[in-house]
């Protein structure tokens, strides 16, 4: 019991002491895993934590780290790589597999191969004996040096407008074939130190192959496995009940592989990294990161305060310790920005891009420290060796973003050709209520990924997420009751009018809803010359369904007559449904848009697919546009309730083809739906060959 006690105390210490140094850390603009490091050194029982207090004569860490805090640390490292898994853009790995693939081996390969060559040196200065390029305390050192903290980066390229560009694009791809590479060579190192502790007289060159090949396929073997059965995983934890039960469910799967994987001489992270990987492309992925959310804000400080609390303070200051962890860090930084920057000169990319690139994979961060825990608590890194892994993850955390910040500031282009990208817009909105932010964020995630997007959440505790789909690419950053959106201008119009919905939505339900009376500016989103003009802007029209001539006379006259033209292309179920919900959507606020254009649509149980009618009224009429002048173009866009489709891309594309004067005059002149068709296609190819 008396033990019980004390890891109530120990715990109360620790959750007060990595809120507080988190919170200076993000203030000064440091990662808040820097502070909650620091935290963990200062309360440990190498510093503060050995003071003797009343109850506690030796300290309230005496001993050191308990078995009891020591289990909770793994259970949250298990956490932490669970969610790192379901963070991890499979899709994004699959299509960047041969430049995010060579830039990611390369900065693999150059870290584990330079991490372990300098690890034979440290012994040689620490012990006295040079140590051979096969000693699992080598490997383990080379292993700490592969991993990337993409989450850093990723904040550094949204506040530089950077998401989009080709380096930024090629780092994130880079950075999960880190992430996986070095969960493979974990799990290689792993079985060669298991291998290692119980043979006396060394293992040969034949049993280290031997046992690299059963790591890898014991990995790839689960990992297949998983993915392959991640959809029947998702039916299965469902089973449970809701979104917090299944959720919770699904974290007990990813314990029962970390635990068969340790059963196998490999790391009980791999696992759990490998079930996050699995379920990241199911539909429950973004559920599941919502949900734990409150156990990582729990249960993973506690693991970096308890890797803190794992650092001797006195072998810091030790001169050798000191040297060798500053030759370390040198090190580890050369080997991402050769290994990652040196591939990305023949893909493509200059010297500027280049160092870019490999800028922006210098971060360590998490994995990391996971790695050397491991290494420690196996007894296979001193505490000498952990202090230098612990001075290199820090100083690389720390250096990472000035490097960066001057690798991006340098003038031109980082590519060897130009490359035909829209300039970078970024929308700022404050909501002045953090959940009111939350909750517009929520929606917008689930409209897109109802469209198709692949939406990656950065780094579960930063608050930046990043949606692609083809050649869109959005930034979304989230921090506090400010929503700050990151696209090309091509596609601003899209972010915004998709917002638009949203807030008119919530205002449906929440008529306190204080932003809405600046939307105005939301809705020009559409009517914007610079709109994408994409395929999805003519594939679903049929000439059945545009009139040239309407008859109608008022609004609600054309609403109707437009709902008739949308009967002739077969989708539509309910027509009364449909005539009600595209007739509330527009009474919410005018779907009257400037110079003559007006796109009343809505989401509707009406339809069961995507349909577009496309209405000309020679000498317009008053729809209650937002200039104030007649409308003469009208263009009603239904889509499926329950269903996914492009309904946004579509509005935007159409208007953004229209909202060109001259594209415009030959709608009006059109006399035959063919020739509407054919300028649909027309402002298509322009927009290609730009």
């Amino acid at each position: 019991m008396e033990n019980i006690i004390n890891l109530v105390f120990q715990l109360a210490v620790i959750i007060f002491a990595v809120r507080i140094f988190g919170k200076l850390a993000t203030k000064v603009g440091i990662p808040s895993v820097l502070g909650e490091l620091v935290a963990g050194i200062l309360i440990g029982p190498f510093a503060l934590g050995k003071i003797s207090l009343p109850g506690f004569e030796g300290g309230f860490f005496a001993g050191g780290v308990s078995p009891e805090l020591e289990a909770l640390s793994q259970i949250a490292s298990i956490i932490l790589l669970f969610a790192s898994g379901l963070e991890t853009d499979l899709g994004l790995f699959i299509k960047y597999s041969v430049s995010g693939g060579i830039i990611g081996i390369g900065g693999v390969v150059f870290s584990f191969v330079l991490g372990d060559v300098s690890a034979m040196f440290i012994l040689k200065a620490l012990t006295g004996e040079m140590g051979s390029f096969a000693d699992p305390v080598c490997l383990f050192l080379g292993v700490m040096s592969t991993a990337t903290s993409v989450g850093i980066t990723a904040r550094i390229l949204s506040d530089k407008k950077k998401m989009d560009s080709p380096e930024g694009v090629t780092i994130l791809a880079a950075a999960v074939f880190d992430d996986v590479l070095g969960i493979i060579l974990l799990a290689v190192v792993k079985g060669i130190a298991s291998a290692s502790s119980g043979s006396a007289g060394g293992i040969s060159g034949a049993e280290l192959g031997l046992i690299a090949v059963k790591a890898i396929g014991i990995w790839l073997a689960a990992t297949v496995i998983l993915v392959l059965c991640a959809k029947k995983i998702a039916r299965f934890v469902r089973l449970f009940g809701g979104t917090f039960d299944f959720s919770i469910a699904a974290l007990g799967v990813a314990l029962v592989f970390a635990g068969f994987f340790e059963k196998q001489g490999l790391a009980m992270i791999i696992g759990a990294y490998t079930t996050g990987l699995a379920l990241s492309r199911t539909d429950i992925a973004p559920v599941i990161q919502e949900r734990i959310h409150g156990l990582y804000k729990f249960f993973v400080p506690v693991f970096f305060a308890v890797t803190g609390m794992s650092v001797d303070v006195t072998q810091l200051f030790d001169a050798k310790v000191l040297v060798c962890g500053l030759l370390f860090t040198v090190v580890a930084v050369l080997a991402k920005v050769i290994g990652c920057g040196g591939p990305a000169l023949f893909l493509g990319f200059n010297v500027k891009g280049g160092f870019r690139i490999g800028a922006g994979m210098i971060p360590r961060g998490e994995v990391a420290l996971i790695v050397a825990g491991i290494g420690l608590s196996a007894g296979i890194v001193s505490q000498s060796l952990f202090g230098i892994v612990i001075l290199m993850t820090l100083l690389t955390t720390l250096v990472a973003p000035p490097i960066l910040n001057i690798a991006l500031g340098i003038k031109g282009r980082g590519t060897r050709k130009e490359v035909s990208t829209s300039e970078s817009q970024q929308f700022v909105w404050d909501f002045k209520d953090p959940d009111i932010n939350t909750l517009v964020v929520d929606i917008f995630v689930r409209d897109l990924r109802s469209e198709g997007f692949y939406v990656q959440m950065m780094n579960i505790n930063e608050g930046i997420s990043q949606a692609r789909k083809g050649n869109i690419a959005i930034s979304i950053l989230r921090s506090g009751s400010v929503l700050t959106i990151e696209t090309a201008q091509a596609d601003m119009g899209f972010v915004k009018g998709e917002i638009y919905e949203i807030m008119l939505m919530l205002n449906k339900s929440l008529s306190t809803l204080e932003s809405l009376h600046n939307t105005d500016t939301l809705q020009y989103g559409f009517a914007s010359p610079e709109n994408r003009v994409s395929k999805v802007s003519y594939k679903f029209l049929d000439p059945k369904c545009i009139s040239c001539d309407l008859k109608a006379n008022t609004k609600d006259e054309v609403l109707s007559e437009m709902c008739d033209l949308l009967e002739n292309s077969g989708f539509v179920t309910d027509k009364a449904k449909l005539l009600s919900d595209i007739r509330a959507r527009d009474e919410a606020m005018s779907t009257g848009l400037e110079k003559g254009i007006a796109i009343p649509h809505a989401r509707t149980d009406g339809v069961n697919e995507l349909c577009v009618a496309i209405g000309i009224k020679k000498g317009g009429l008053d729809f209650g546009s937002l200039d104030k002048k007649p409308s003469d173009i009208f263009i009603l866009i239904a889509s499926p309730a329950s269903k996914a489709g492009p309904l946004m891309r579509v509005m935007s594309a159409i208007s953004g083809a229209l909202m060109k004067e001259e594209t415009r005059q030959k709608f009006l002149e059109s006399t035959k739906p063919e020739e509407v068709m054919e300028l649909l296609k027309e402002a298509q190819k322009i927009a290609e060959a730009k």
